[in-house]
């Protein structure tokens, strides 16, 4: 079974997983918390993203943190999401720490490791008087000829996490110009007992023409687990079931705070890797595994 945490910078923490494969490797972007120093010389702890490489989605090795650069990250980033495209690898990131001006940013690399920030980040906020603008846990894929950015964002008193969605045409070159929110309201709110007050960390993936989008539901340790919905449309979402789709683990497990935060990475031959959060101790520490998916009559299980 994969377990990965960071221990590299005074803690042993690596949420928020996004995986891809990128010439002859994986490669994991995952947020960490790193400790720097403050201008009067403090210790004080910084969000930010790790990168990790593995040859068999088994056993991964860190390579190093992502630089912070500018004004705009200064604070923290975080929630990675990946996509393949063009030849290049795209992270989509949030900032962290400015609470509802906290928005989705983009980079791109064609090594994996060094990235070139967009230099129209951040490139999406929320609009509407249905959310507070901020935008966060962004994740990207290519769904009837466009980008399809999820991300999350909270009602106007900051109180309920809720999804909402913005799209981009494939020769938009991910400029903050080129997106368009395409929802006037929620996506996916929380409904069901279990999602508590929050529904965050889209995971999209298309098959069968449709878009199947696992989420996290609950705010962390609640417990968090993942649910799944899917659309024809890659806006207009019904769940699958009123139960989660990955539930918690039971007592003394390694994830018996929390099963959260999914990604859905689909490898070259097919198979479907549904990488997610986990901890036994309300957060102190959080490890990365994952399990495999298949499908049966359209509906996804775990193999």
């Amino acid at each position: 079974m994969m377990m990965f945490t960071d221990d590299s910078n005074q803690t042993r923490l690596a949420k928020d997983p996004a995986v891809v494969r990128f010439g002859k490797y994986y490669y994991m972007y995952y947020s960490n918390c790193r400790i720097s120093c403050g201008s009067q010389g403090e210790e004080k702890a910084v969000w930010g993203i790790g990168i990790a490489r593995s040859t068999d989605l088994e056993n991964w090795e860190k390579l190093q943190d992502m630089d912070i650069e500018g004004e705009l990250e200064a604070n923290g980033i975080c929630a990675p999401g990946a996509l393949i495209f063009e030849g290049k690898l795209h992270l989509f990131y949030q900032t962290y720490g400015s609470f509802e001006k906290d928005a989705i940013c983009h980079a791109w690399s064609e090594d994996g490791v060094h990235f070139t920030r967009n230099e129209t980040n951040p490139i999406v906020r929320a609009y509407g008087d249905w959310n507070n603008g901020r935008a966060i846990d962004a994740d990207v894929i290519i769904f009837q000829n466009k980008l399809f950015l999820y991300f999350a964002t909270r009602d106007p008193e900051g109180k309920i996490q809720m999804q909402g969605v913005s799209c981009c045409p494939l020769d938009g070159e991910f400029r903050r110009e080129s997106w368009k929110q395409c929802c006037e309201d929620s996506i996916l709110q929380p409904e069901l007992d279990w999602e508590q007050e929050c529904i965050e960390a889209a995971a999209a993936m298309v098959r069968y023409g449709k878009v199947y989008l696992f989420y996290a539901g609950a705010y962390n340790n609640c417990p968090q687990q993942i649910g799944v919905a899917v659309s024809s449309d890659g806006i207009h979402f019904e769940r699958m079931s009123d139960r989660p789709f990955l539930e918690n683990g039971g007592p003394g497990s390694w994830n018996e705070c929390e099963s959260g935060h999914p990604y859905v990475f689909v490898d070259d031959d097919d198979r479907v890797y549904l990488f997610y959060q986990g901890n036994n101790d309300k957060g102190k520490s959080w490890y990365l595994s994952k399990v495999e998916i298949g499908f049966k009559n359209e509906i996804p299980y775990i193999i």
